[in-house]
């Protein structure tokens, strides 16, 4: 593949995937994740404090880099935020992932990096949760960083990989508790891609070594063998050094809010002992082992049908041919591992969420591209060869028709399978109601309401009603005070018979599903429901 043609499939790559990425933002519901991570900007934003909270909340990451998203719209408080401003951020980052993958073209090939690009660009998973204002985008383009800079530091061992691979690492640390399992796991597969890579011929570059070899489509100023010696163990600390200072000063930064709370990166240390414990004990989150490889092969529900298989048998190609080429090359192998061990790491943790599958899909998609790669040159013939390319084309096609289902026409449907525990468009039927109630009230955006359920079933109202400055929120019904004159309660159905006890006929309720199976209940004031109704009146005369 010439150097023109690569760069411009990838140029086709990055439009396509920024296309996908940044259309049509507001198109889901926040989910209450979503939602909890927004308000914590909002907080942000609004004081320019920060302080890290083990409990169900992550790295700062995110919202420190969600700031220049804000200035540039003018948005300063969060009342003036919305999904666009959120969700361009893990976006731009999903957009930058596929251009990453730029960066292995020498080692795995124009090709395969190539098709790796147009598949992460099409692929309805790493697309839906780049639209998802939550810290797994993020998470996989670090860790991607992290995994070229330490296989570049581990094939020339120079001072500036060090840096960028520490400096990956602490952004990485910075984003999610799991970057644990990511970057340990890319520094095994290094240390056994190093290792295996160097079998049959003797140490790396001494005159051609295994990793030497150059792949079938080299980047042109990119040379096959660069003759380099090992350093000394000195200098090889000082690397190692350099790196450490690079990811703890990046942590530092983050966690302390910019040295504002020095024990920030300590209370993040210490959080790993809650998680680890979610990890084992995952309640309602225990999916089996196979949980993630069956969202990606085949999913079927309502008449829908899910699959990312061609991914899946691609990368199994592309991992095949790793292992089996004669002279194995360091990169093939090193994706090929990380993407096996992050695998089977979180496979084999019982707290499972469909987003945690991003950090090892981004290898398989890889070796997927590789694989790909792989089987057209195997075929020879230039008629087999195009029916071939003209197979795989077609099933990229169903791969993006996919990518539009699951993004734009059911991207908060049960049936999709990328969906979990999502808001549902009749919840936004609630919060039009309050909103149009308290239009109606000589309060305003101040008039009192009062929301009491337990603490997942109140998100992601705090997002959607941040422009009402008079919202209290109670777990129980007890605690909330007298609800007499209230002009709006809403209810759990935990709570609601309490709720309906201290009303009585003073107030109308209706009801809402917040996600599947989830229901609220809106308690309306008598006197200003027959407000709103005498307001609809004109409109329904009217036949609007």
């Amino acid at each position: 593949m010439s150097r023109t043609v690569f760069w411009s499939l990838f140029a086709l790559a990055l439009a396509v995937g920024l296309a996908l990425r940044l259309t049509r933002l507001d198109v889901r519901p926040m989910h209450h994740d979503e939602a909890n991570q927004a308000v914590r900007f909002g907080l942000l934003l609004e004081t320019g404090e920060y302080r890290y909270d083990p409990n169900d909340h992550h790295g700062p990451s995110i919202y420190y880099l969600t700031l220049p998203s804000a200035w540039i719209r003018g948005q300063k408080t969060l009342a003036s935020l919305d999904e666009r401003t959120l969700r361009i951020v893990p976006a731009i980052f999903g957009a930058g992932l596929i251009l990453a993958l730029s960066l292995l073209a020498g080692g795995l090939g124009r090709t395969a990096a190539a098709t790796s690009a147009l598949l992460a660009a099409i692929s309805p998973a790493l697309t839906y949760y780049s639209r998802f204002y939550i810290q797994e985008s993020l998470l996989a383009f670090f860790a991607l960083g992290f995994l070229v800079a330490l296989g570049r530091y581990a094939l020339n061992p120079r001072i500036g990989s060090a840096v960028w691979a520490g400096a990956f690492a602490g952004l990485a640390c910075s984003t999610k508790e799991t970057w644990v399992i990511v970057l340990v796991a890319a520094s095994a597969a290094c240390v056994l891609a190093r290792v295996w890579a160097g079998r049959g011929k003797s140490a790396e570059c001494n005159v051609q070594s295994a990793e030497c070899a150059a792949p079938a489509d080299p980047l042109p100023h990119v040379a096959p063998c660069t003759l380099h010696f090992a350093p000394s163990p000195a200098v090889r600390a000082v690397h190692v050094i350099a790196g450490l200072l690079a990811a703890l000063s990046i942590a530092l930064i983050f966690y302390s809010s910019f040295l504002k709370n020095p024990s920030g990166l300590l209370e993040s240390i210490r959080a790993f002992r809650i998680y680890a414990g979610r990890g084992m004990d995952a309640g309602s989150h225990v999916e089996a082992w196979d949980y993630y490889l069956r969202i990606l092969s085949w999913s079927s529900s309502g008449g829908l049908v899910w699959t990312e298989a061609l991914v899946l048998v691609l990368a199994a190609v592309g991992m095949v041919q790793a292992f089996r080429t004669r002279t194995r090359r360091f990169w093939p192998l090193y994706v090929c591992v990380y993407g096996l061990v992050t695998a089977c790491i979180f496979s084999a943790v019982r707290y499972k969420t469909p987003w945690n599958l991003l950090p090892f899909y981004i290898g398989f998609v890889l070796l997927a591209g590789y694989g790909a790669a792989a089987l057209v040159d195997l075929v020879r013939p230039r008629a087999a060869r195009g029916l071939l390319v003209l197979a795989l084309l077609a099933a990229a096609c169903h791969l993006g028709i996919e990518n539009w289902r699951a993004n734009f026409r059911y991207p908060a449907d049960p049936r999709n399978p990328y969906v979990y525990a999502q808001t549902t468009p009749d919840f936004l039927r609630l919060v039009r109601r309050v909103t149009d109630l308290a239009a109606l009230h000589p309060d305003r955006a101040n008039m009192l309401v009062k929301v009491i359920a337990g603490p997942y079933e109140q998100w992601p109202l705090p997002w959607y009603l941040r422009r009402m400055t008079r919202v209290g929120y109670w777990i129980r019904a007890g605690d909330a005070g007298a609800l007499e004159g209230v002009p709006v309660v809403v209810a759990s159905q935990e709570n609601a018979g309490a709720v309906d006890g201290a009303v009585g006929e003073r107030y109308i309720s209706e009801f809402y599903g917040l996600r599947p199976e989830v229901i609220l209940s809106v308690y309306i004031e008598r006197g200003l429901w027959e407000r709103f109704l005498k307001s609809r009146q004109p409109a329904v005369r009217d036949g609007r």
